[in-house]
């Protein structure tokens, strides 16, 4: 085998997509499902859930105002069969993408010894090898951590908990909490330290007073010990509700561990070129670290797909978008090489605007937030935190303005499709310029 690929979630797929559409000899093996978690445990599975979360929310809404009187009946075992249909779905269209390439696909568990790949009771020789394996739920070494849900376990549970203990206090904790909170569970988040540190603190408090008003949010709280149906905390507190883990990912690396070098946390350690230090060992995705998001996967995937091919190539992190999949999405970017002096900054912010599925929150007040951090000297965007139905799109084009370098006039000729792109160039524009 010339490219052997071990792990089908985006990385794996993606990199294997890409040798085989170069005209490479591929094979793919995974483990368990192909598309890894992000189908099958992860940010698809949230997604799902959270296009129910924003029905129920806008039901809500039209019955206060009046003009719609219905009462919803939510079964959640429907819910979870109806996705696992879709996942079924599209994991065939997935096989068959990357089949029609001629890749060949293996599932079985995959070991590493003696310079060959070992499956299944077959031994298989490379040219080159892409790890792709991903990472699994962090679970923090307390007592009774055995009780825990984690993202995995969303479509084992049978109805919507009455009380849940989210454990972690970042994008995972907050997807999970919009989620069960709207579906009608009693939600505390125990962050470790503050909650939501990544986004802006205006963005913040929107969400907290906007977005999730019925989670409470417990800062600098240690949990010590877990139960079935409840939590201890550092302070003495029980807290019933079942536990739930969104402590983060740790690398599934151990199938090299020995073989390429290993960082202290246990990721995979590469080059920009995704290269480890075997020279015919590539590793991309989770299993690497960093930014853990499907899009920075795929890329990281390609770069290296196109390296094993003998196409010169390097990936780059700047200025990479990100959201939380919430009933109002938020999304933020950061331009963290920016060389802007403190008095070159100005930061403006605005409410959102009442464009597609924003025009009846206008009334509540509720239509969303954007704040945008400029270099006023160079006339360039430094920062971006965005609340509204179109955040997604809007973040994702203004990063890649950002990443190009370009200066706010080089964006002038973009012609937005009204109403969709709500905080986009033209309103930064009538509002900065």
């Amino acid at each position: 085998m010339k490219n052997i690929v071990i792990g089908s979630g985006p990385a794996g797929r993606l990199g294997s997509l890409e040798l085989g559409k170069l005209g490479e000899d591929v094979t793919l093996i995974e483990k368990n499902h192909i598309a890894g978690t992000c189908l099958n445990e992860g940010c698809m599975v949230v997604c799902a859930l959270t296009d129910i979360t924003k029905f129920i929310d806008s039901n809500k809404r039209f019955n206060n105002y009046g003009f719609i009187k219905s009462q919803l009946e939510i079964s959640y075992e429907k819910i979870v069969e109806k996705i696992v249909e879709t996942q079924e779905m599209l994991r065939k269209l997935n096989q068959m993408e990357n089949e029609s390439f001629g890749n060949n696909i293996i599932y079985g568990e995959a070991h590493i010894e003696d310079d060959m790949v070992h499956v299944n009771n077959e031994s298989f020789e490379y040219e080159n090898l892409l790890i792709a394996t991903g990472a699994r739920p962090f679970i923090p070494d307390i007592k009774g951590s055995e009780f825990g849900l984690t993202n995995k376990d969303i479509l084992k549970l049978d109805d919507v908990p009455e009380k849940l203990n989210i454990i972690g206090g970042g994008i995972i904790a907050a997807e999970i909490a919009n989620i069960y909170s709207t579906l009608g569970s009693e939600v505390n988040i125990l962050a470790r330290s503050k909650f939501l540190k990544e986004i802006g603190e205006n963005t913040r408090e929107y969400v907290l007073k906007k977005i999730i008003p019925d989670v409470n949010i417990r800062e600098n709280t240690n949990v010590v010990e877990a139960f079935k149906d409840k939590v201890l905390t550092q302070d003495g507190e029980e807290l019933e509700g079942i536990p739930f883990f969104a402590t983060g990912r740790t690398p599934n690396s151990e199938i090299v561990d020995g073989i390429v070098e290993i960082n202290d946390d246990r990721t995979i350690k590469v080059n920009e070129m995704m290269k480890t230090n075997v020279d015919n060992i590539y590793a991309a995705g989770d299993v690497t670290g960093g930014y853990q998001l499907t899009p920075v996967a795929r890329m990281e995937g390609i770069t290296a797909a196109k390296n094993m091919a003998g196409y010169g190539n390097k990936v780059s992190y700047s200025c990479i978008p990100q959201t939380l999949s919430l009933n109002m999405e938020v999304s933020f970017v950061e331009n963290e090489n920016s060389e802007c002096e403190e008095d070159d900054k100005s930061t403006i912010g605005f409410p959102g605007i009442g464009g597609p599925h924003a025009f009846w929150k206008i009334l509540t007040g509720d239509t969303g937030f954007t704040e945008i951090e400029f270099d006023k000297k160079n006339n360039k965007i430094n920062k971006i935190n965005s609340i509204s139905p179109s955040s997604v799109s809007d973040v994702a084009y203004l990063s890649y303005l950002m990443r190009m370098d370009y200066d706010l006039d080089d964006y002038s000729e973009f012609l937005e499709i009204h109403p969709s792109t709500d905080t986009n160039y033209k309103i930064i524009k009538n509002m900065w310029l």
